[in-house]
């Protein structure tokens, strides 16, 4: 089925209004939940076939996020479909105002290679919530778990109204050319321009989750547990994750404890030869493999950087005095290359920030609470975390999302429903008693006095 077809036949059937009922959209959300639960060894196999994830890695940072998102989507559906009141001033009185939530229509999902399958099914659950159909367009790149999405949600979710595409550039070139009721796009900021200027044609919403330079601030606290928790949250996945800590700032007296610190936190996780762990991913391909070794040479390699481009493997790597002008400094890393860079003071580390882009996330590490509120109040970025990196999207409750060339747009949790629907406004006033009247011409003097009082 071409594109147009396609789109036709799931505006056709959501036109019948067979997914607004909240017993259609929960029994969508109950059969997503069920397969990832009955076909876990399907996806766990494919994403270690695509990006060497361990099993268990597969299952945290990709399916455990959908199904806590589902979780949260099917315990507070009722509330979040139910019309919400709205105050009416008292010149509008007697009146009642109220927002509804309607489905938008047929939505476009478009996900990324790096986490396959969490980043096509989490922005899923928002569209089935709100009511929605949806196409979605899994990576090319991450080829098995691409063709087990294909092959398996057909077998759960209603077939009329949720379809994937495989394919590559011409696939995805030929969805954005159907006036869809909105885009929702995970990748990166060169494709989300053409995304968001196909769109434009149509007057299609985007949602548009980039990236960035995430930073990581460390000026204070116990140093040890800071390296254990920024190597956790940079290496996972082979430091192929959005919001993983792109570089370091610190202070010269930190440095080189943190950067000791990181070294035994990587052969904590990972063992002397990091490419003998079954934990350990490796890069998605030659392309990205290259890119990446292309950026050692911005900085002093104080631990780890070997590669082997055969294995698609690049070793956690950590550098210090780099240049700030480098190439490793200019875009994101996407890979596992963390640079330490040094900083005076907390001050100088939030005007690096902000004389840059501004990021997808923040890090601060510190114990003081007057760092974290001038962290809180001076650092614009798409989120904030204190003392931990990037476990915070696994807060339902959290909306996520960036700002500026991070991204426009969130989801997560409530946010996931908001996005992808229309909250309508609604007002009503009875006919019988026409209050109204003051407000009609002609206006003498005390028609405009009272108009001015009430207004």
């Amino acid at each position: 089925m071409n594109a147009t077809a396609l789109l036709d036949s799931r505006r056709r059937y959501f036109d019948t209004g067979a997914t607004r009922p909240a017993t259609w959209r929960r029994g969508q959300l109950e059969a997503l939940r069920r397969l990832l639960v009955d076909r876990e060894e399907d996806f766990t196999a494919a994403l270690e076939a695509d990006l060497g994830k361990s099993r268990t890695e597969a299952f945290l940072s990709e399916i455990a996020v959908v199904r806590a998102e589902l979780d949260f989507a099917l315990k507070h559906l009722d509330r979040w479909m139910a019309p919400e009141k709205i105050p009416v001033p008292g010149g509008l009185r007697p009146g009642r105002a109220w927002t509804q939530a309607r489905p938008l229509g047929v939505v476009l999902i478009i996900g990324p290679w790096n986490y396959p399958l969490q980043l096509v099914l989490a922005p899923l659950v928002g569209a089935l919530a709100a009511g929605n159909t949806a196409v979605l367009k899994p990576s090319e790149l991450a080829t098995a778990t691409s063709a087990v999405l294909s092959r398996l949600v057909p077998l759960y979710l209603d077939a009329e109204a949720v379809s994937v595409v495989e394919g590559g550039v011409e696939a995805s070139t030929d969805l954005l050319a159907q006036p869809f009721d909105h885009v929702f796009y995970t990748g990166g900021e060169r494709v989300g321009k053409i995304v968001m200027k196909a769109a434009a044609e149509h007057l299609t919403p985007v949602t548009l989750e980039l990236g960035g330079k995430s930073p990581a601030v460390v000026v204070g606290g116990d140093l040890r547990a800071a390296a254990r928790r920024i190597a956790y949250g940079k290496f996972m996945n082979a430091a192929q994750t959005c919001v993983a800590p792109d570089h370091i700032l610190t202070t010269r007296a930190a440095a080189p404890v943190l950067a000791d610190a990181l070294d035994d936190a990587i052969r904590d996780f990972y063992g002397k030869d990091p490419r003998t762990s079954g934990d350990y991913g490796r890069i998605i391909n030659e392309h990205h493999f290259d890119r990446i070794v292309g950026l050692l040479d911005g900085g002093r390699v104080v631990s780890g950087g070997r590669h082997d481009r055969a294995d698609r493997y690049i070793e956690p790597t950590v550098l210090r005095d780099v240049d700030p002008a480098s190439p490793l400094m200019q875009e994101e890393i996407f890979g596992p290359l963390l640079p330490i860079l040094e900083v005076e003071d907390l001050q100088a580390a939030i005007r690096f920030i902000g004389a840059r882009p501004h990021p997808l996330a923040a890090y601060l590490f510190s114990d003081r609470d007057d760092h974290l509120a001038a962290f809180t109040q001076q650092v614009q970025a798409g989120g904030l975390a204190h003392n931990v990196c990037t476990i915070q999207l696994a807060v339902p409750g959290l909306p996520f999302g960036g700002v500026g060339a991070s991204g426009t747009g969130s989801y997560h949790g409530r946010q996931s429903f908001v996005t992808f629907s229309h909250l309508q406004p609604v007002f009503s006033k009875p006919s019988g008693l026409d209050t109204l009247r003051l407000a009609y011409p002609p206006f003498g003097p005390v028609k405009r006095a009272l108009l001015r009082r009430l207004l």
